[in-house]
């Protein structure tokens, strides 16, 4: 798996790296996921409506985030051209792909949320130490059997 890794890295050439970062920030982050997420569930979907189903964001966060997606092909937005403006938005293929890559890592996520509690809660008491995160995920150290 960390050869994989690497290897996924290395291909990226020096030129694509400023890209690829661009691409995780602002396609990696809470809204636009949100957007994503929203857009792949219930297909084509006005800004009114995006704003709507994601609560807290502020009208000049939904904006940014939809002209990043839009930038980067996740998304298309449609303007019919009417008064009242009537715009909405509707994932590419690029989207949906960008969709079902992150399943496995939301799944990851909800699958160990009560090791992240755990760690958590043992860091904010203070066992920061890598050790007792080691030794909490793979069990008792043997080296500390007493006796």
């Amino acid at each position: 798996m960390i050869a994989r890794s690497q290897a996924a890295c290395d291909a990226l050439s020096d030129e694509d790296d400023g890209l690829k970062r661009d691409v995780l920030a602002h396609a990696g982050n809470r809204w636009s996921l949100g957007i994503v997420h929203a857009l792949g569930v219930s297909g084509t979907l006005r800004h009114a409506e995006l704003a709507r189903r994601l609560e807290g964001i502020t009208q000049r966060m939904l904006t940014r985030s939809l002209r990043h997606l839009q930038r980067d092909g996740l998304i298309v937005r449609r303007d019919h051209g009417e008064v009242p403006p009537r715009v909405d938005y509707t994932l590419t293929p690029l989207g949906r792909g960008l969709l079902v890559g992150m399943m496995p890592l939301w799944t990851w996520i909800i699958d160990n949320a009560a090791t992240f509690q755990a760690a958590r809660t043992r860091f904010d008491r203070g066992a920061s130490d890598s050790s007792d995160v080691l030794d909490a995920h793979n069990g008792p150290d043997p080296d500390d059997r007493a006796g």
